[in-house]
């Protein structure tokens, strides 16, 4: 028996259509695709391509135009209380107020989904989020990285199977970046769902296990995060010339040829049709001289850029 998607999305529609504005802005159009149970689930975009709108669809805060939405199961028109016990959404903003204590924060909270105060475990999520220390300190005194954590806690209170992280890490420095992201990755051993939207392409290579990506409200694709980095055929050159250039060496061979500095280009080929040889060649054939060379693979990031350019 096929199991059932943590979260399922069809023909996913939202219009703002302001009175007597005309139509209004297309936020999502027909967006359909499954989120396994127990993966990290990368959802991206350019920003204003609907991440933060299919989001707070998940959460109940935006109300769709047509489609159906079904959270662990329950689909959120027809079963509603029981869709939002199954998901915890951590904003990308900083919400609770300063003057509560972090073990107020998770009691209150707590106490706003009606878990009895036998089954609430405040303690023990402080305890995971690495606040313990702090349980009892106001929320205002903690650094930018403890908020973070104690929004994840917070999320948490209700013990939902599915978590959803916006922009987690958006602004945060290189060492609270890989606190959180430890600290997603063992939940998720424990057995949570994660769906996070970033816009580092590294995190989202380096953690989820299948990426959706969204352009100006349309799902451009859903794959596994190994098949998705797959796709970049291209490999990439990077050449010091012997003077300034001031446009890059061009030729029907290659795929991308861009100037990225005064004596620096970057050429893309298709490494299926030709090697970095060819390209020294051809470019040594326009009466350049070639001072240094590297080359590195395409990455999750040149895949993004190709997507996203094609669906604009």
């Amino acid at each position: 028996m096929e199991e059932t998607p943590a979260i399922r999305i069809r023909d996913l529609v939202k219009r703002y259509a302001p009175a007597g504005q005309g139509e209004g802005k297309l936020a999502l159009s027909g967006v359909s695709f499954d989120v396994p149970q127990g993966q990290i689930f990368g959802l991206l975009g350019p920003n204003g391509a609907g991440k933060s709108t299919l989001i707070n669809t998940l959460a109940g805060l935006v109300m769709k135009s047509s489609g159906t939405v079904e959270i662990w199961g329950h689909n959120i028109d027809h079963a509603q209380r029981n869709a939002k016990a199954c998901i915890g959404i951590v904003p990308q903003e900083i919400v609770f107020d300063p003057f509560f204590t972090p073990i107020e924060v998770l009691e209150i909270q707590a106490g706003l989904y009606g878990v009895p105060k036998a089954m609430r475990r405040s303690m023990e999520l402080l305890r995971a989020v690495h606040l313990a220390d702090k349980a009892n300190a106001y929320a205002r005194s903690l650094s930018g990285g403890m908020k973070r954590r104690l929004l994840i806690a917070k999320a948490m209170v209700h013990s939902p199977p599915i978590l959803v992280l916006d922009e987690p890490t958006a602004g945060v420095d290189v060492e609270l970046r890989r606190q959180l992201w430890e600290l997603v990755g063992e939940l998720n051993s424990q057995g949570v769902t994660v769906v996070l939207t970033t816009h580092y392409l590294e995190e989202a290579e380096q953690l989820c296990d299948r990426i959706a990506i969204i352009n100006h409200g349309k799902l451009i694709t859903d794959k596994p995060t190994r098949e998705l980095v797959e796709m970049a055929r291209e490999k990439i050159v990077v050449l010091t010339l012997d003077r300034a250039v001031e446009a890059a060496p061009a030729h029907e061979k290659f795929m991308k040829s861009a100037v990225t500095g005064e004596r620096t280009v970057e050429i893309g080929y298709d490494k299926d049709r030709m090697n970095a040889g060819e390209v020294l060649a051809l470019v040594q054939g326009q009466g350049y001289g070639i001072v240094d060379v590297s080359t590195r693979e395409a990455d999750l990031e040149d895949v993004f850029v190709t997507l996203t350019s094609r669906a604009a």
